[in-house]
C-alpha cells in the first residue's frame, strides 16, 4: 500500500512537472522568437536611420570626404559607385562579408549597388535625390578595427547634385541582440529546471499531505479485517473534498454491512430455534415409534413434517430475496390471480369471501406475487372471527389489493413490528397455528421487490399496492 501510494505521489509529481515543463518550454521559445523579432526590428529601424541619413548628405551635395559617419564599431558605413569604386567608408572599416574596403578604389562589388530583378522597375533618383523605397536589408559579418562581428545591413540609393548615383550601406551591430538573447537563453536553461524541481516538490508534499487520511482509512479498514469488529469506522477528515465524502461511504458501507450481518445472525439463530422444535418433535415421535409402534401418532408426525416443509421453504424463499433475486417481468391480471387462488382454498378454517377483483394488469413473478395472498390470508385466517374478506381496485397507476378481516386487528405500535422476521404478536398460539412469523416479512420483502408496498391499516386490514403495467395505465 506504501507502494501504491508512493507512486500516487510520483505519478502526480511526473505529471504536474510535465505540464509546467511544457509549458515553460512553449512559452520560453516564444519570448526568445518575440525577443528576437523585436530586436531585429530595432536594428533595422537603427540601420535604415543610418542610410537615410548619409544618403540625405550626399543628396543635399556634402563631398564624400566630409561625410559625417557614424562610428564604425557600432554603425558602419560605406558609399560605392555604380562601378564598385569605394567613395566613402567608416573609419577602422576593414571588410564586408570577406571583401576588404579600401576608398578610391573599385571593392568588387557588395552586391549591392547592382539592381536585381525586383529593382529592375525602379526609376533611379534624378540629381539631388534619394531613393524614396524602403531600404534593402540583409545579415552580413564585417571586420571592424581587427574584430569580426555581425551586422544587419540596410541598403540605399541615392543621387549626388552631379547626378551621380551611388550605393549607400549602413550597418547595425548585432552584438546587443545576441547578448541579449543569449542572456534570456541562459536565464531559462538554468531556471527552468529550478522552476521544475519546485513545482515536483511541492506537488509531492501536497499530495503527500491529501492522501495522508487515506493510509488512515487504509490502515483502519486493515484493522477491521484482522479483528473481523464491524462496529469499527474509519478516520473521517474535517475537510469536505473527494476523500472526506469516501470516508463517509466508507462508514456507511461498514454500518450497512454491520447490519446485514447483525441480520443474518438473527436469521441463522432464529431459523436454528424454529428447526428445532418440529425436528425434535418428529424424532421424539419416531423414537416412540421405533420401541412402541402401536403409540405412533402418524397424523402429528404428518403435521410436523409438514411444518418443517413449510418451514424450510421460506427460509429458501428469503435466502434467494437476500441474495438479490429478481421478479420475472411477467404481464398478470392481479384480480384473476386473487380469484384463481381463492378458488383452491376450500378447506380453509374459514370462508374467504371474494370482494370486487376487477382486472388489473401488473408486471412480476406469478409464483411471488402469489405467495404474498397466501400469506396473508394464511395470516388473517389465524385472528379472523368469522371472515376473511379479499378485494382489488385500481388506485391511480397503483393496482390495490386488500386482505381483511373481523379480528381484534394489530395494535398500532406494533403495525410495523409484525413486518420483521421470525416476529409473533401471540408467540404460543401463532406457533400452535404452525406460523412461524415469516409470512408477512416474505410478503413485504417480495412487494418490495416489485416495487410496491405493504402495510396493515384500520386494525386487521392489509393493503398491497403494486405499479399497474406501463401500457395498462390510462
Amino acid at each position: 500500500m506504501f507502494r501504491a501510494v508512493g507512486s500516487v505521489r510520483a505519478r502526480a509529481a511526473a505529471g504536474a512537472t510535465a505540464v509546467v515543463a511544457v509549458a515553460l518550454i512553449a512559452v520560453g521559445i516564444a519570448v526568445l522568437l518575440v525577443l528576437q523579432k523585436n530586436l531585429t526590428a530595432q536594428a533595422d529601424l537603427d540601420a535604415e536611420i543610418t542610410v537615410r541619413e548619409v544618403a540625405s548628405e550626399i543628396a543635399t551635395g556634402t563631398a564624400y570626404r566630409d561625410l559625417d559617419l557614424p562610428d564604425a564599431d557600432e554603425n558602419p558605413v560605406i558609399v560605392e559607385d555604380e562601378q564598385g569604386r569605394v567613395l566613402a567608408a567608416g573609419e577602422d572599416l576593414q571588410s564586408i562579408d570577406g571583401r576588404k574596403i579600401t576608398i578610391g578604389t573599385p571593392n568588387g562589388g557588395t552586391g549591392h549597388h547592382n539592381h536585381d530583378e525586383e529593382s529592375d522597375d525602379r526609376e533611379d533618383p534624378r540629381p539631388g535625390e534619394v531613393d524614396d523605397d524602403d531600404p534593402d536589408l540583409r545579415d552580413g559579418p564585417a571586420v571592424v578595427d581587427g574584430t569580426r562581428a555581425d551586422y544587419r545591413w540596410a541598403c540605399l540609393e541615392a543621387t549626388d547634385t552631379q547626378g551621380r548615383t551611388v550605393n549607400v550601406m549602413a550597418g547595425t551591430s548585432r552584438a546587443d541582440e545576441e547578448e541579449t538573447i543569449g542572456s534570456v537563453r541562459n536565464a531559462m536553461l538554468i531556471g527552468l529546471p529550478l522552476l521544475l524541481l519546485v513545482v515536483a516538490g511541492v506537488t509531492w508534499l501536497v499530495t503527500r499531505r491529501a492522501l495522508r487520511p487515506v493510509e488512515g482509512i487504509r490502515s483502519e479498514m486493515a484493522a477491521i479485517t484482522a479483528s473481523t469488529d464491524l462496529s469499527r469506522r474509519v478516520p473521517e477528515p474535517a475537510s469536505r473534498d473527494e476523500i472526506a465524502r469516501l470516508a463517509r461511504t466508507t462508514n456507511e458501507t461498514l454500518a450497512a454491512l454491520e447490519a446485514s450481518v447483525e441480520r443474518q445472525r438473527a436469521f441463522i439463530a432464529d431459523a436454528s430455534h424454529e428447526l428445532r422444535s418440529p425436528i425434535a418433535s418428529l424424532r421424539t415421535q419416531l423414537e416412540v415409534a421405533e420401541a412402541h409402534p402401536e403409540l405412533l401418532d402418524l397424523p402429528g408426525a404428518v403435521e410436523d413434517t409438514v411444518r418443517l416443509q413449510h418451514l424450510a421453504a421460506d427460509l429458501l424463499l428469503l435466502a434467494r430475496l437476500d441474495a438479490g433475486e429478481r421478479p420475472k417481468d411477467t404481464r398478470i391480471d392481479l384480480g384473476a390471480l386473487a380469484r384463481e387462488e381463492l378458488s383452491q382454498r376450500v378447506a380453509d378454517r374459514l370462508p374467504v369471501r371474494a370482494g370486487e377483483l376487477p382486472s388489473v394488469e401488473i408486471s412480476g413473478s406469478r409464483g411471488q406475487l402469489s405467495r404474498i395472498l397466501g400469506n396473508l390470508v394464511d395470516n388473517a385466517q389465524r385472528h379472523a372471527r368469522s371472515q376473511v374478506t379479499v378485494d382489488v381496485r385500481r388506485d391511480g397507476r397503483w393496482a390495490v389489493l386488500r386482505v381483511d378481516d373481523d379480528g381484534p386487528g394489530v395494535p398500532e405500535a406494533d403495525r410495523e413490528r409484525i413486518f420483521e422476521r421470525f416476529v409473533r404478536l401471540d408467540d404460543a398460539r401463532s406457533r400452535d397455528d404452525g406460523g412461524a412469523g415469516l409470512g408477512l416479512a416474505i410478503a413485504r420483502d417480495i412487494a418490495e421487490r416489485h416495487g410496491g408496498t405493504l402495510a396493515v391499516h384500520e386494525g386487521a386490514a392489509f393493503e398491497l399496492r403494486l405499479p399497474v403495467a406501463p401500457d395498462g395505465q390510462d
